[in-house]
């Protein structure tokens, strides 16, 4: 049991996700500042999991839910300053389309390819987020890294957090409080044209109106995984209420019906399936949180 006023129990997961599904948190909190979450974690039982939940576009939460305490960043979490300098401030929670927005509302270069991501800031510096050329690794001047179990709080580079494709060195104790990105002077007026046209493409080139976590696989080396799956004949594969877009085969798409555990094990198909006909081992950038195990997923 975790004793705090900020603490809810039993509280359902799924609305928070983009695919809509997954089982309850034992325990939640969304503190509203740096000091409400620290008092928080200070009451947590060192066997607790913790797991920090950003905007739910990149998990699949087991149907069985998480059977510890899940975190996600409040008020204070979710806005941005311009530094004297030129960076940009951003807290954890804060999501990236509302960052690329503000840049380009301020007239700051360089964070454009963020109005096409729907993660968070936290998000972004743990998975190193990227697209259209660019990704978070470019752009991070440092982040500010809070380690749930000790309470130490440290200021970390792209060479101290080892950022490399679609990863980090973070682990899921640590969380991403605040992070500062370098920036250039820009033109107002053509930044908002750069947001409309990453914007516009994203709605020609992924699926809209659908449950989905967007890009499924990482890329291998050399290809990408869309290609990949769509070049063995899987682009619209179904089965039961999920399946393989029709617009972008490394986009899994799921009907109002479909089950945490659907998911998991549509995604494990297709990787099998690739795994078979091309001896490629397609690694998912999607996270599944929980036991899937527990309720028939199966790897």
């Amino acid at each position: 049991m975790i004793e705090h006023p900020a603490v809810t129990t039993d509280v359902l997961l799924a609305p928070m996700t983009t695919y809509k599904v997954g089982g309850p948190a034992a325990f939640f909190a969304e503190p509203d500042d740096l000091s409400e979450l620290r008092d928080v974690l200070s009451v947590v039982d060192p066997g607790t999991q913790i797991v920090v939940l950003g905007r739910g576009s990149n998990v699949v939460i087991a149907d069985t839910g998480i059977d510890g305490l899940v975190v996600k960043l409040g008020r204070a979490f979710q806005d941005a300053a311009v530094s004297p300098d030129g960076s940009i401030v951003a807290g954890g929670g804060m999501p990236l389309p509302k960052l690329a927005r503000f840049a380009a509302e301020a007239g700051r270069d360089g964070l454009g390819f963020y109005v096409g991501i729907p993660g968070s800031v936290g998000g972004a510096v743990r998975m190193n987020a990227g697209g259209h050329g660019s990704d978070t690794g470019q752009v991070l001047d440092h982040a500010v890294v809070l380690d749930a179990r000790t309470a130490e709080m440290v200021r970390m580079t792209p060479a101290d957090l080892s950022l490399s494709y679609r990863h980090s060195d973070l682990t899921d104790s640590d969380i991403v409080v605040q992070a500062t990105f370098t920036t250039c002077p820009g033109d107002r007026a053509t930044l908002e044209k750069e947001l409309r046209t990453i914007t516009r493409w994203r709605k020609d080139h992924q699926p809209g109106g659908t449950f989905n976590a967007g890009s499924v696989f990482k890329n291998p080396p050399g290809d990408h995984a869309g290609a990949i799956i769509d070049r063995i004949g899987l682009k619209g594969e179904r089965v039961g209420a999920i399946a393989v877009s029709d617009v972008h085969a490394n986009f899994m798409v799921a009907a109002s019906e479909a089950s945490a555990t659907d998911i998991f094990n549509f995604v494990y198909k297709i990787k099998a399936i690739v795994r078979e006909e091309t001896g490629i081992d397609l690694e998912p950038e999607i996270r599944f949180l929980g036991d899937f195990s527990a309720v028939g997923g199966t790897r």
